[in-house]
């Protein structure tokens, strides 16, 4: 089946965000825990992050692996259920955006695009899924994009962006393969979040359609509702807020 049944799956125990000072991140946050769950890790640059009972700040930094590491150690004794790395960039801090054309492509912006995109969650799936049981349903999943899609681009252009998700989703796909053969029960999977009101979207936002931006709040619900209903068979592949699989 290309799209996520209706199975419902148990909420997690207790959970970990990577990006957690994101409007996604945050939001998905305060969902996990409005929803039943003990333990948040909310994990930062700043160690910040959303408020509350059940949450677990954290410091991390996607270009420092040590710091992933050592985040990851912290949470051996009692690994979390669910993992989601919700970080990525479109424009950079000085304000770079997407090159709208193959001339505008500059080889220190395209570097830093994939140390934010691609290198950064791959790190964190080093360092996290080795804590998974093996013979419990674990989740790891990271938001994607559907413009990482090869096979669904039909314009061209923000060639870093579009290429960093392209190879995160190899990535996942990757993981889910070597995983399964050690954790059945184990989904690895890409999430597209559609377009959210966020500071990733904020510069892109003025020329959408009535109705397409997202709240958070409501992309964060949507996201959990379709990270309920994976499952093994489900693994390795990207889908979108609606459960529907986004084509390689």
């Amino acid at each position: 089946m290309d799209d996520v049944g209706q199975r419902a799956s148990r909420w997690p125990r207790s959970a970990a965000v990577f990006g957690a000072s994101g409007g996604i991140g945050r939001a998905l946050c305060e969902a996990l825990a409005a929803r039943g769950a003990q333990v948040i890790h909310a994990g930062s640059r700043r160690g910040q992050g959303p408020q509350g009972e059940a949450i677990r700040p954290f410091a991390f930094d996607l270009a420092d692996e040590a710091s992933i590491a050592a985040a990851a150690e912290a949470m051996r004794a009692d690994p979390p259920e669910w993992v989601i790395v919700a970080t990525g960039v479109l424009t950079l801090a000085d304000g770079t955006g997407p090159e709208r054309s193959y001339k505008r492509i500059d080889p220190a912006t395209m570097a830093e695009v994939f140390a934010l995109n691609t290198i950064g969650p791959a790190l964190i799936a080093k360092h996290i899924l080795p804590l998974m049981p093996r013979g419990e349903r674990f989740v790891f999943a990271a938001l994607s994009a559907r413009v990482g899609s090869i096979s669904d681009n039909r314009l061209g252009g923000w060639h870093s962006y579009r290429a960093s998700k392209a190879a995160l989703n190899m990535l996942l796909r990757n993981f889910a393969l070597e995983m399964a053969r050690t954790h059945p029960l184990g989904v690895v999977a890409g999430l597209h979040p559609g377009t959210v009101d966020s500071a990733l979207s904020q510069p892109f936002q003025s020329g959408l359609p009535q109705g397409q931006l997202t709240a958070p709040a409501d992309a964060a619900a949507n996201l959990l509702d379709v990270l309920a209903r994976l499952g093994p068979e489900h693994s390795g592949r990207v889908f979108d807020f609606r459960g529907k699989e986004v084509p390689a």
